[in-house]
């Protein structure tokens, strides 16, 4: 699994540190590549977003930033910035690693708010960016690990199809974040990387699962994830795959895939949630899900799929939802039908049920 944490905070700390103390003699009140600020505001702009980060996890917030700011001292220098950025570094690394599961933070991208891995490839992100704009300012280049960059993009940046080979993950994610130009794909003038959304559910609270999770589920991996015994089920390591090939071929789009169904009371997964793909050009999408042999006939199933289909009919482009059941599957028909879908029209030998935005 792509893993993102404290491990790989510290590791872009490290790469940053080592490319800005070979540039540290050179003149940093010039404008950063591509902004407005000079290289040494730059540097103070990642010091404090990485405390901020350190700040919304410990803090717990949940409305806003914590209403405090991070500024260097007076007439600190180039090498007074980079021993900050460590610092902060360090700050959020270990605030990370000491974060349960389950918990999140405001972050207003895009969903308003963010859990630990987020913050950490956030924070990932804005040291391998940022020190690219700095070095490319002061006249030398600058190309972090791979596994780095391929980690950003799989937990930030769902949308965009992943980089072919290992030597094109960092060109990826410069095009990605509209720093540079990549044959065969356009140029990205807006961008915004993406958290994971989190749905409540009563007991069960729904996490849309990244590719990056996707990935590991469908090698028979946890994803990441606490599961009850016996889960994954076979249907949730089958939508994984999809996700994975989708993301592969750039057709992935974020929310339209799946959700892992995670129980509030103690953050054990017990199934899967979530869509085929995004809305058709009629409106349709098409949901399905699996529990765990051991978290069935509890209600989890229906209190998910009402939240997801209440949550999926409010989106722009969404004017109905489609379930496709077996005939002998009478506990997944039970679901559907309390969680307001209506039979129609049978496809082909499988029983089909639709909820509609009006419903």
């Amino acid at each position: 699994m792509l893993s993102m944490g404290g491990d790989q905070v510290e590791e872009a700390a490290a790469h940053a540190a080592k490319v800005l103390r070979a540039v540290v003699g050179l003149d940093w009140g010039v404008k950063a590549d591509g902004l407005d600020w000079s290289c040494l505001e730059t540097a103070e702009h990642v010091a404090g977003v990485l405390v901020a980060y350190a700040g919304q996890l410990t803090g717990r917030a949940t409305d806003g930033w914590v209403p405090f700011e991070m500024a260097f001292d007076e007439g600190s220098g180039p090498d007074d910035a980079i021993r900050v950025i460590e610092s902060a570094a360090g700050l959020v690394s270990a605030v990370v690693r000491t974060t349960p599961p389950g918990v999140r933070a405001y972050h207003p991208y895009p969903h308003g708010s963010a859990d630990a891995t987020g913050f950490s490839a956030m924070g990932v992100a804005e040291l391998l960016l940022h020190t690219y704009d700095i070095a490319q300012a002061l006249g030398v280049d600058t190309e972090p690990p791979a596994a780095l960059c391929e980690a950003v993009l799989a937990w930030l940046f769902p949308q965009v199809q992943p980089a072919r080979t290992p030597s094109d993950q960092w060109a990826t994610l410069l095009w990605a974040t509209g720093r540079r130009a990549l044959p065969g794909r356009p140029a990205r003038d807006r961008w915004r990387w993406h958290n994971p959304l989190e749905i409540p559910a009563g007991r069960i609270v729904l996490r849309e699962v990244s590719p990056a999770a996707a990935a590991d589920l469908a090698v028979g991996g946890t994803g990441g994830l606490t599961w009850i015994e016996g889960g994954p089920f076979d249907g949730t390591r089958t939508a994984a795959e999809m996700i994975t090939k989708a993301y592969a071929s750039g057709v992935h789009r974020p929310e339209w895939g799946m959700f892992a169904l995670v129980r509030v009371e103690d953050e054990i997964t017990v199934g899967g949630m979530g869509f085929h793909g995004p809305p058709d050009e009629e409106g349709v999408a098409e949901v399905g899900y699996d529990l765990a042999v051991g978290a069935r006939g509890r209600g989890y199933a229906s209190e998910a799929l009402v939240s997801l289909s209440e949550w999926a009919l409010a989106r722009p482009g969404a004017s109905s939802l489609l379930a496709i059941v077996e005939p002998e599957n009478t506990a997944s028909q039970a679901v559907v039908a309390r969680a307001g879908y209506v039979r129609v029209s049978d496809r082909e030998d499988l029983r089909a049920y639709v909820r509609s935005a009006t419903a």
